[in-house]
């Protein structure tokens, strides 16, 4: 005689998990959603998944300076001298990272180009503030979407060089080294 599985606790916890996140993510509901594959998962990572789409979902829109409790709000960059802006600078990286977001690719920057840009284009920048443990919103320092070269003279590999090149059928800029190497904070592998 075949006996019928009891589910563990757990097992109930995560499927009750499963149809709260459900029933929240109803009205966020399109074809977007629809076309998300999570057959092959857990129900703990599919949890997982649709309490991220759900943080997406609500988090509000905001300039990312107003993240922080006070306002992220430094100096001018034309304010301050080099070693007080380098001080700076690394306040407001750390700053920035508790709140998950990571600089990509500021090596071929100087301090006073970084501060600037974190100054000028990242810090009122409206973005969805996500709270979620795993969640980081990744900055590219390269500007690539309007000048592949920065990216492909300091960052790009052999291969996407080529890949580029192949692409657009233009010459790509020699490999230069990284003027200005930083040990930045990362996203946790």
């Amino acid at each position: 005689m075949h006996q019928p599985r009891i589910p563990q606790p757990d097992e109930v916890d995560q499927l009750l998990r499963n149809a709260e996140l459900r029933d929240e993510l109803e009205r966020y509901y399109d074809e977007s959603i629809s076309r998300v594959n999570i057959q092959h998962a857990t129900l703990a990572q599919e949890n997982e998944f649709l309490g991220c789409m759900l943080a997406w979902e609500q988090a509000p829109v905001l300039p990312i300076y107003r993240w922080f409790e006070p306002e992220l709000r430094p100096p001018r960059p034309e304010s301050l001298d080099d070693r007080n802006l380098h001080k700076i600078l690394g306040d407001v990286i750390r700053k920035l990272f508790s709140q998950h977001i990571v600089l990509d690719f500021t090596d071929h920057l100087s301090d006073r180009e970084l501060y600037t840009l974190i100054y000028r284009d990242i810090l009122p920048a409206r973005e969805k503030k996500v709270e979620w443990p795993t969640n980081y919103l990744h900055w590219d320092c390269t500007g690539s979407t309007v000048d592949p070269e920065v990216w492909l003279k300091y960052y790009a590999s052999e291969e996407e060089r080529l890949d580029w090149s192949d692409t657009y059928g233009q010459p790509v800029p020699p490999v230069e080294p990284l003027p200005y190497p930083r040990n930045l904070p990362c996203e946790p592998e």
